[in-house]
């Protein structure tokens, strides 16, 4: 475990050192911490537009995001759970297979759309084109919490003159809290760390910060320090939503299932 731990934090340790360096110290010689310590590289990301605007339009669009995959996800989960219907499990199995499909094949339908629609470079267009990949990871996930909570409750909310929406949000929700935080969880990184969809449907006012950190490329080359900056700046959101979230991962990952 302890090699484990180690291997895993070697890169994220090297990229924090490097993010403390200068270029001359990065590219002149190799050191295991700074030898001339340096904020600057950090300084500049916060205090330049063009750089601290990455970041407030990747957590915009993923707040939607996550915000409408959860709005979708939990009736659908919750007929999935409760109903038996006409094809019901190639429905559920069709929702996966867009899970597999890679982004590279919705790339350019999304782009044709959204320029003829008006919602190309904005926040809801790289929102809604993720909602293809985290509606059905959602539905997964909150149908196997809600499959553990007996039928029973349903029925006796419903001879206390509970409506449907009141019992949905009132009663039933927060028993199954902990499934949302998970899905909520596992939404929120996906769009998070994905590139393709967020770097082709955006330029401008939407641009993401995975795209403006290819600014770093100049006619004297990368720009090491801001580049690694960027990159441990990058990993402080899902981090503290890991650490929001860390006693139901594990069962998050079993599906609510365990």
């Amino acid at each position: 475990m302890a090699l484990y731990l180690l291997f895993l934090m070697l890169p994220i340790y090297w990229l924090l050192n490097m993010s403390l360096k200068t270029n001359a110290e990065i590219l002149g010689s190799f050191s295991l911490w700074p030898r001339d310590l340096t904020l600057a590289n950090y300084i500049k990301i916060l205090t330049d537009p063009s750089w601290y605007w990455g970041y407030i339009n990747s957590l915009i669009y993923v707040v939607i995001n996550t915000v409408i995959s959860l709005a979708v996800a939990l009736p659908a989960a919750y007929a999935f759970s409760r109903y038996n219907f006409m094809g019901d499990k190639h429905l559920f199995f069709w929702l996966l297979t867009n899970r597999m499909a890679p982004p590279a094949v919705f790339a350019l339908p999304f782009f044709q759309l959204y320029s003829s629609v008006g919602l190309f470079d904005t926040h809801i267009a790289v929102a809604l084109a993720h909602c293809l990949f985290n509606v059905p990871l959602a539905v997964w996930i909150l149908e196997g919490f809600m499959r553990g909570v007996p039928k029973e409750i349903d029925e006796t909310a419903y001879i206390d003159g509970y409506s449907f929406p009141h019992f949905f949000i009132r009663i039933f929700t927060p028993l199954i809290a902990s499934g949302i935080g998970v899905a909520a969880f596992f939404c929120f990184m996906f769009s998070w760390v994905e590139l393709l969809l967020s770097r082709t449907l955006t330029s401008v006012d939407a641009k993401p910060i995975a795209a403006t950190m290819t600014r770093t490329v100049s006619a004297s080359g990368l720009d090491w320090g801001v580049l690694a900056a960027a990159g441990m700046l990058t990993i402080v959101p899902g981090a503290l939503v890991i650490y929001f979230v860390r006693n139901y991962i594990a069962k998050g990952f079993a599906l609510g299932r365990v």
